[in-house]
């Protein structure tokens, strides 16, 4: 069996001390396969956040590990391409400059990425944008804009911390459509937080939900629909069997379930 992409084994984690320490994650172990689309869902507060920030390198977890590949990922940046879930969008850099921010700071030759961030314009649905401000962009734009910046990272593994949240239903859904598409021919190790049952479903491999705080691993439940992915799979019995698996087990994590 090949190594895992992504491991978490008896992962922990408290912000503060003493007795107004609150305790974010418990005892959090799960493996993503190499190529896969995994997703982690729970309600608002549950720890999704912090376990992306432990795997991007820029939270140390109180005890546990956090494996990329097979290297501690603990306080190690750079091994994942990692978005927030804000855009994070520099509004005095054009959209092409905004694009190639990772890959520079990563040390790669300006020129060089620009000219592959080009080649992606189109693919991402931004083709005659490349040099416009981040404020002349829609929400599903920037979001787009966003993931491009992401996907220029040099790394196969993708960190995606509810990256349509703020988006509106309609929007929202097509974006999804989109990522499945981009991750299809892209084929990178995605770990994509959200805290929408149907989003999970639609574009994961398993979804693992969480408990309410302190985060715990309740359950997960595969998704094996076949791609590429249609809207109306969410209206088909076997989708609907699983989305009322996930809500029931949503409801078993909740206080007093």
């Amino acid at each position: 069996m090949s190594e895992p992409a992504i491991e978490l084994r008896g992962l922990s984690h408290r912000f503060g001390e003493g007795e107004h320490a609150v305790s974010a994650v418990q005892d959090i172990s799960l493996s993503v396969a190499a190529g896969s689309f995994v997703s982690v869902l729970g309600p608002s507060g549950c720890g999704k956040s912090t376990l992306l920030r432990v795997l991007a390198g820029l939270l140390v977890p109180t005890a546990g590990q956090a494996l990329v590949r097979g290297r501690s990922a603990i306080a190690t940046p750079g091994l994942v391409g990692y978005m927030p879930q804000r855009d994070l969008l520099l509004p005095w850099r054009r959209a092409l400059a905004n694009a190639t921010l990772g890959a520079e700071i990563a040390g790669e030759p300006v020129e060089a990425e620009r000219e592959r961030a080009r080649g992606l314009f189109q693919q991402f649905g931004l083709a005659g944008f490349e040099d416009v401000w981040p404020a002349q962009l829609s929400g599903g734009m920037r979001q787009r804009l966003a993931l491009l910046r992401t996907f220029l990272i040099r790394s196969d593994v993708l960190l995606l911390d509810e990256p349509f949240g703020a988006l509106d239903a309609i929007t929202r859904r097509a974006m999804q459509a989109w990522l499945q598409d981009v991750w299809m021919r892209d084929r990178r190790t995605v770990l994509f937080v959200t805290h929408d049952v149907e989003e999970a479903l639609f574009l994961s491999d398993t979804v693992y939900v969480l408990t309410e705080r302190p985060g715990r691993l309740l359950t997960h439940v595969d998704a094996p629909f076949a791609r590429p992915r249609l809207p109306s799979l969410v209206v088909e019995p076997a989708f609907v069997q699983c989305k009322a698996l996930l809500l029931e087990a949503l409801d078993r994590g909740a206080p007093g379930g």
